[in-house]
Parts: structure tokens; C-alpha cells; sequence
């Protein structure tokens, strides 16, 4: 009953839910703190953005679609958001929690992984951005900065800062994203096929991960942008033949010519880590049933007085609320103290049959059903073409663009 009553309390007082600790890193517009959600007790991570920071109408479009982006996303290898909270002044984006930090941060400690343990992560990164890919979504800022470890060591990709939408078989422009790992082509200003560039950028941190350092390094920009465009770089003696040869068909200034997803997948190098289980295909929003447990469930209704029905609903609808982030936390905290559950998608006890297809009634039948994605904003070099002078003046201005959210 105590806990009923506390829950309650939470829900009527935003800054009751979460307790925030430490900083984690500072942003354009903001800061990531690490948070306490009150009632599991789990760590989350709060991604807070500053309204008086947000001053471009550019601004707006890139928040815009990295919220929109995360709203699409449900992939064992791809961060999850939990939870948007609004007010007057700030945004609170609260995503799941990463407790063993940047991979960068681990090829620091180590100098170089093993080639087996580099293979292990590569599946996990091309995992995921081939899942974002499926949903049409180009992240276009990878680099082992964005790449975070969870609790099992397992790769968590983030920061979809830079990212954005894009229809079937289309060319983007827009040049982005840390120029050491940013593919020849958009740096030579063409449009570019948007799987490719992040290939591209996935083999750079493959060669990052068993070299201890990267492929195209300059103190000098110009030089930098003339190594990569002609593909000057050196692989060391150390490098297995294998994963030498998936190098170089990665790193190959020919985009029409670079190794796809699928070949990736074949390739020896790749295979090299031998997985306990598949990696769970993710679950496209609005298409896949939404996997749920239901002893979990139950505990909501135990503990929380929760009505079954209402958090069913706000789970198979995608929602973003305090029911779908207790569920979420709740569930993260069984598993990783030793439950085992089907409905977990970082589990290898996850039943793929619970992400079937949605079924639809046949009055719905030949219709699209599932949009999930759109393109939100146009891309960032064209739409600045007339309102690159239209900033935002006031918090009231603000708050009316992001409802939206």
C-alpha cells in the first residue's frame, strides 16, 4: 500500500521520479546526467536539453528527428528511450542506462582488442545499423564515441544528433559527422547512398578496434580530406589476413564497389566470434507485436495498483509514459538479477515468435498500415535556404514548436 501511495506521489511531481547524479557528458545543447528512477531504484540516463540553447530553427528540425528516430527504435544494439518529459525551460530524454561507458574508452584501456573480441562487437555495430537501415535511418556520426557497453559488455549505438529519414533508394547531400570517419564520398560533396557512409564509418572503427588507432589521422584537415578521398592508408603486419581483407572492402573509396550488409555478414572475419545466440532482429514499430511479460505485469498491478489493460495498451502502442518506463525498468532489473524472460530482447532466452506481425481486420486489409517512417524536416543544407535567419525569440515560441513531442 506504502508503495501505491509513493507511486501516486511520484506521478503528480515530475522531479520526483528521477534523482539525478553525476554528469556524463555536455552537449550543444545540454548535459547527460546519470538518474535514479525512483520507484525500480534502476539507473537511467537523462539526456537534458536547454530550451535557451536551442536558438535555430535548424535546431529544432535536428531535435525534432533525433526524438522522432528514437521513438522508431527497438533493437538489442541500438539505445533505448525510455521516456520524453517536458517543460517550460528544458527537455528530459530519459534513455537507457550504458554502465561501462564509450567503447572508446575501452580500445584506450586495452591499446587493441583481440581479433575474436573485435569480431564479437562488429556484429553487434553492424547489427544494429542494419536494423536502422530497415527502418529507412541513416545515423551518419558513428565512431567509438557513440558506441556505448552496457552491464554484459554488449554494444548500445547513440547520439542520433546527425541523423535522419530517408525513402527508399535515395541520395542524400549534407556533409556531417566526425571527418576522420566520414566516407570519401560525402567529403567530396556528392550525394551519397545513405547504407554506404555508414559502412564506411563501421570499418574505420573495425580498424580502430583490432589496430588500436585510426586509418586516416591528420593534424592538418586538407591532408586529412586527401588521405581519405584517395584511400591512403596502411594496415599493420599484425592484422590476420582476414580481417585485412574485410578491411579493405569496407574501406574502399569506390562506394558502388564497397561491401554491402549482407556480404559483411558472410565474410570469415565476421564470423570469427562464434555468438551463444543470434542476435534478436529488432522490432519495427507498429509492424511487430510488442513483446510483453506478463509476470512483470503483474508485479505493476501487485505493487502499483496498475490496471493490466491500461499498460498493455501503452506498450503495444509504443507510448512513452511512466507505466511503459516502470514496465521497461522493472523488466531490465529481473533479467539482469538472474530472471528469465522471453519478452527481453537483450536475452538469448527472447521467443522470436512474439514479434510476429501484427494481424489487422479485413476491413484494414490491403491499406498501409504501419508507417514507420517519415522524413521530419528536409535536410539540413536545403532548408536553410530560407529560414537560416529565423531564429526562435522566447520560451512561449519554444514550447509551441516542441509539443509536437
Amino acid at each position: 500500500m506504502e508503495k501505491k501511495k509513493n507511486y501516486k506521489k511520484l506521478q503528480k511531481n515530475k522531479n520526483l521520479k528521477y534523482k539525478k547524479g553525476k554528469t556524463k557528458g555536455i552537449g550543444a545543447f545540454g548535459k547527460v546526467k546519470e538518474a535514479i528512477h525512483q520507484f525500480t531504484g534502476e539507473l537511467v540516463a537523462i539526456k537534458i536539453l536547454e530550451k535557451d540553447k536551442i536558438i535555430d530553427i535548424s535546431d529544432v528540425e535536428r531535435i525534432q528527428r533525433e526524438i522522432h528516430i528514437l521513438k522508431l527504435i527497438r533493437h538489442p544494439t541500438v539505445i533505448q528511450i525510455y521516456e520524453i518529459i517536458e517543460t517550460p525551460t528544458h527537455i528530459f530524454l530519459v534513455m537507457e542506462y550504458c554502465s561501462k561507458g564509450e567503447l572508446f574508452e575501452y580500445i584506450v584501456e586495452q591499446q587493441r582488442l583481440k581479433e575474436t573480441e573485435a569480431s564479437k562487437f562488429f556484429q553487434e555495430i553492424i547489427a544494429g545499423i542494419e536494423y536502422l537501415h530497415k527502418l529507412q535511418v541513416v545515423h551518419r556520426d558513428l565512431k567509438p564515441e557513440n558506441l556505448l557497453l552496457d552491464h554484459n559488455k554488449c554494444i548500445k549505438i547513440v547520439d542520433f544528433g546527425l541523423s535522419n529519414t530517408y525513402k527508399k533508394n535515395e541520395l542524400l547531400k549534407t556533409a556531417c559527422g566526425s571527418p576522420c570517419y566520414a566516407a570519401p564520398e560525402m567529403i567530396a560533396g556528392k550525394k551519397y547512398s545513405c547504407p554506404q557512409v555508414d559502412i564506411w564509418s563501421s570499418g574505420v572503427i573495425l580498424f580502430a578496434l583490432i589496430c588500436g588507432y585510426l586509418p586516416f589521422e591528420d593534424d592538418s584537415t586538407s591532408a586529412l580530406y586527401k588521405k581519405i578521398l584517395n584511400g591512403d592508408y596502411q594496415i599493420p603486419s599484425f592484422v590476420t589476413f582476414d580481417a585485412k581483407d574485410l578491411l579493405q572492402k569496407i574501406l574502399n573509396i569506390d562506394p558502388k564497389k564497397r561491401i554491402n550488409f549482407e556480404e559483411i555478414k558472410m565474410h570469415k572475419f565476421f564470423n570469427l566470434n562464434k555468438r551463444e545466440y543470434q542476435i534478436p532482429p529488432g522490432i519495427i514499430i507498429g509492424f511487430n507485436q510488442i513483446p510483453i511479460d506478463q509476470e512483470i505485469i503483474k508485479q505493476l498491478e501487485a505493487e502499483l495498483g496498475l490496471e493490466k489493460e491500461s499498460v498493455v495498451q501503452s506498450l503495444d502502442a509504443n507510448k512513452l509514459n511512466h507505466l511503459t518506463t516502470s514496465y521497461f525498468l522493472l523488466l531490465k532489473k529481473f533479467v539482469r538479477n538472474g530472471g528469465v524472460s522471453k519478452a527481453d530482447l537483450n536475452s538469448k532466452s527472447f521467443d522470436l515468435s512474439l514479434i510476429e506481425p501484427k494481424k489487422y481486420n479485413s476491413q484494414n486489409k490491403g491499406k498501409f498500415l504501419y508507417l514507420t517512417v517519415q522524413v521530419v524536416g528536409k535536410e539540413e543544407n536545403e532548408s536553410q535556404k530560407t529560414i537560416k535567419s529565423n531564429n526562435i525569440t522566447n520560451n512561449n515560441q519554444r514550447q509551441i514548436i516542441f509539443k509536437c513531442f
